[in-house]
């Protein structure tokens, strides 16, 4: 279209444009340098790490013009630009600075995939780019009820053991049917879904199981359990450690209760916040952009979370909690540079209120001239209509940094837009750089 546009007389500005930040740079480097986690980052520091990013940032420049005039595309090179050029870094902070003072820029938590090899967030479509097949472990636990005179126990079921230490509930769908039921050999007794009877007896090795009582879901929610782990025990007073309704619950899989740990997972977070379990944004996230326990989860600190899958799974045996193990093959998300699993855990974000102007972007949307035409009216239109607040903020060292600076007690937060705006405020003068190591 910008070729034809050209044949026919109007003026297009056409110049070559180099993307020079973010995860593929830094993991060319930890590739180079062998560097294997955030604290050899730190290590080296920000100063250096990015020295390092900027020298290889242009290495395959001239094959890259070679490629792009040999398929015939018409640009200018000589009068390019880089986003890692000072001038495009300050336009990027002006354009920001436009949607902060409209008031549609926020904190929050969001759950998202992250790469524990790579210490990133992933996008949702680099998060569904490689799924794989594996065999992960399946294992059915004990909560037993509080205060109940039959001695009864609810049952979850997991195929990520690491993420138990982090339990603050249960859920259950509360229109659904459950059953209280006996294991004959043991004389024990467990609740499941009706649905999920058969299943959950065979994988224990239960025969003639008998059923004692017919309940709805409804019918458990408030029921409060002992935890699994006594790392959050306090938070009992703020409600945790009990039963919640949750309509995403289904009868497909596991024993009909899910686990809920808010910090790694979506349904778990909002199910969580929405019953005032832990305030908006405060989810408990235990482990390091390493993916190794946090020194709260005392039992496993500076284990890789993977790793303790196993040695979780034997503990809860030793203590009695669990009810029956094996494993699964199922479709996981994997990393596509680093080839680990990936993670699904909270983050402290920032946010644009996209949800605020959705209405005003489709409108806009049906004035662009589209080619071809139906992606204005199907594939960019429903991408629009299903968009949500997007979250912007990455951990990264050689990036854009986000020209927001926020006092001490969190009172008062100020937006740069420009470097003159941040001369002004900070009282240094002849900023030429505004890098990570230059401004933090």
């Amino acid at each position: 279209m910008t070729r034809y546009a050209t044949m026919k007389g109007h003026y297009v500005s056409r110049r070559f444009g180099w993307d020079c930040h973010g995860l593929p740079i830094e993991f060319e480097i930890d590739k180079i340098h062998k560097i294997a986690n955030s604290q050899e980052r730190e290590e080296i520091g920000v100063k250096k790490y990015n020295e390092l990013c900027r020298e290889i940032v242009m290495r395959f420049s001239k094959e890259w013009e070679t490629v792009v005039n040999r398929f015939g595309r018409w640009i200018d090179f000589e009068n390019d630009y880089k986003t890692m050029d000072t001038n495009y870094m300050e336009s990027v902070w002006w354009t920001f600075k436009q949607v902060f003072d409209q008031g549609l820029v926020y904190r929050g938590t969001k759950i998202m995939p992250f790469s524990t090899a790579c210490n990133t967030v992933l996008s949702n479509f680099e998060a569904g780019s490689n799924y794989k097949d594996v065999y992960d472990p399946a294992i059915i636990i004990t909560f037993p009820i509080l205060e109940d005179k039959q001695n009864t126990n609810l049952i979850a079921w997991t195929t990520t053991p690491w993420t138990l230490p982090s339990n603050l509930a249960l859920a259950v769908h509360p229109d659904y049917d459950y059953v209280r039921f006996v294991d004959p050999a043991t004389e024990k007794v467990y609740i499941c879904m009706k649905d999920r009877l058969t299943y959950v007896t065979k994988q224990a090795k239960i025969t003639n199981a008998k059923v004692i009582e017919n309940l709805k879901g409804k019918d458990l929610v408030g029921i409060q359990y002992e935890p699994l782990f006594p790392f959050f025990k306090e938070r009992r007073e703020s409600g945790c450690f009990h039963v919640l309704g949750a309509k995403f619950v289904t009868k497909d899989a596991g024993t009909g209760i899910v686990h809920l740990a808010p910090g790694f997972g979506e349904d778990d977070y909002q199910t969580c916040v929405a019953n005032n379990l832990i305030e908006s944004g405060k989810a408990p996230v235990p482990i390091d952009q390493d993916g190794n326990f946090s020194p709260i989860i005392t039992t496993y600190a500076g284990q890789y979370i993977k790793d303790a899958d196993k040695i979780i799974q034997k503990d809860l045996k030793d203590a009695g909690r669990l009810f029956a193990a094996g494993t699964v093959n199922h479709s996981y998300p994997f990393c596509w540079r680093s080839q680990t699993p990936l993670v699904y855990r909270g983050f402290d974000c920032w946010f644009i209120k996209v949800t605020d102007i959705k209405p005003k972007i489709i409108e806009e949307n049906k004035k662009t001239n589209w080619v071809p035409k139906a992606i204005q009216d199907k594939r960019f239109h429903n991408w629009l209509v299903d968009a949500r607040d997007w979250c912007f903020s990455r951990n990264r060292y050689w990036g854009n940094p986000i020209p927001i600076w926020i006092s001490d007690d969190g009172e008062e937060v100020v937006c740069i837009g420009s470097i003159k705006e941040l001369e002004e405020l900070s009282g240094v003068t002849g900023i030429t750089d505004i890098h990570r190591e230059y401004v933090d």
